[in-house]
């Protein structure tokens, strides 16, 4: 079936591995060996924060490795959507959710992964037709706990929890019945990116991409 929402475009990416890589990128001549690393580690879904001036060159040449889904993250404006959509990203990635990027990113036809915490936030969320949200910052807004109990009265909400999801703690959350993935920047580490570790983020990516079956 072909997703007809945002969220159903989402949750198809989310679905198709345990741990989404969030990465920082501050040399895109980098971005080709680290997507293909990670895509060949069981990792294909990636998220490239906008925090560098050198995001949207490193989601271009990702966009072009084989097998990949490459996102924007940390998209806080309309301006950021377009050139994001412009540089190849096939979806976004928002700390909150606010309807002036709601709306560009429907303009732009790049589905959004919106930010949400309370329970407020997640039915504003619904409210604009968002069912598969980011939970951010997971670890400083209770965690696995928190979720747990958001699940009892908004069953029909998912996340993808991200902020301080560690290895170790990478398992309570993918326990959760609302949890369909984390993300994460443990896989990719910024000193292994800059020393060209890539068997070593190709091992961490193999490893990340079976923690849902322990």
């Amino acid at each position: 079936m072909i997703p007809q929402t945002q969220s159903e475009h989402t949750r198809a990416l989310c679905s198709l591995a345990p741990v989404i890589p969030v990465l920082v990128i501050d040399d895109a001549a980098q971005a080709g060996k680290l997507a293909e690393s990670l895509i060949s580690g069981g990792l294909p879904v990636l998220e490239v924060t906008l925090r560098t001036e050198a995001a949207l060159e490193a989601i271009s040449a990702m966009a072009r490795v084989a097998g990949g889904h490459v996102g924007a993250g940390t998209v806080l404006t309309p301006e950021q959507v377009y050139r994001a959509k412009d540089a190849g990203a096939s979806f976004a990635v928002a700390p909150g959710a606010t309807e002036t990027l709601i709306r560009a990113c429907e303009d732009a036809s790049l589905p959004l992964l919106p930010g949400a915490v309370t329970a407020s936030e997640v039915m504003q969320a619904n409210e604009f037709g968002y069912d598969m949200l980011k939970f951010f910052p997971a670890s400083t807004s209770g965690g696995a706990a928190a979720l747990k109990a958001l699940a009892a009265p908004l069953p029909h909400v998912s996340f993808c929890p991200t902020g301080g999801v560690t290895p170790e703690n990478a398992g309570n959350y993918l326990s959760l019945p609302n949890v369909v993935c984390v993300g994460s920047s443990w896989v990719a580490p910024g000193n292994a990116v800059a020393n060209g570790d890539w068997a070593g983020i190709e091992a961490r990516a193999r490893e990340a991409s079976q923690l849902r079956n322990r």
